[in-house]
């Protein structure tokens, strides 16, 4: 994604990062090494997040850990989002028809960002994480967001841009990318063959959420996918149709 990102918020984040990954207390010598800051920068971030109550300390041994608020917080937030909100139970209703990963999805420059996950119910299966990012020109979201323009539009996105092949399968000509996006814009449905994750398929199609264009895929191992695209294909049409008059898009 590009843009302009602001170190002290991304130093926040890293912070707590940080305890995602080690769950557990950690130490100020720890956290300024896993975040990769100077112990006195990391002592001044500590410092204004302790005093705010979303960190707290231990005296046996000296360290530190997050507090519920910030997790309150967030739990707040998502319960008001506009969009997933509304559209969590028509994927969980996808997710339980075709038991595999659900994901619902956005543009966001010249990547796709997840915006909510519904695991499949296979102990095998694709697994990802809202807010991950994906590239446009293999992901089978960003190709259903990506078919969802007009060719003139595509080939003007395409022109300045080298794609990179992010697997063995994934297309990079141009020209082969823009054939596959009009030849799936109509079928109604957008397929990546091992495009992103080897030997993983996906099945998308975009919608019209009010004023937005989102996408949702449905996601599992090739050997599952690939004989029942048809009807995976089927299942998510129907379904992302009910969403969008849900949603409010006549």
């Amino acid at each position: 994604m590009s843009g302009i990102t602001v170190t002290a918020i991304a130093r926040v984040i890293d912070v707590f990062e940080a305890f995602q990954a080690s769950q557990r207390p950690l130490s100020l010598t720890d956290l300024a090494k896993a975040v990769g800051v100077p112990k006195s920068t990391c002592h001044g971030i500590v410092s204004t997040l302790t005093a705010r109550g979303y960190l707290y300390t231990l005296s046996h041994p000296r360290a530190l850990y997050p507090t519920r608020r910030m997790y309150d917080v967030m739990n707040a937030i998502v319960a008001r989002d506009p969009l997933v909100e509304r559209a969590t139970p028509m994927l969980e209703r996808l997710r339980d028809a075709t038991r595999e990963t659900v994901i619902l999805g956005k543009r966001q420059g010249d990547s796709v960002i997840y915006l909510h996950v519904v695991e499949g119910l296979h102990p095998i299966r694709y697994s990802a994480k809202p807010g991950e990012f994906k590239p446009l020109h293999s992901s089978a979201i960003g190709k259903a967001l990506l078919g969802s323009l007009k060719e003139p539009e595509q080939r003007a996105w395409l022109k300045e841009r080298k794609l990179a092949a992010i697997t063995a399968a994934t297309k990079t000509g141009h020209d082969a990318l823009v054939t596959d996006l009009l030849e799936s814009r109509k079928l109604g449905y957008f397929v990546t063959r091992g495009e992103n994750v080897s030997d993983v398929w996906a099945v998308a199609t975009f919608l019209k959420a009010r004023d937005e264009t989102v996408a949702v895929a449905i996601a599992g191992p090739q050997h599952r996918i690939a004989a029942n695209v048809p009807e995976v294909a089927r299942l998510l049409i129907a379904s992302c149709s009910f969403l969008s008059r849900q949603l409010g898009y006549e």
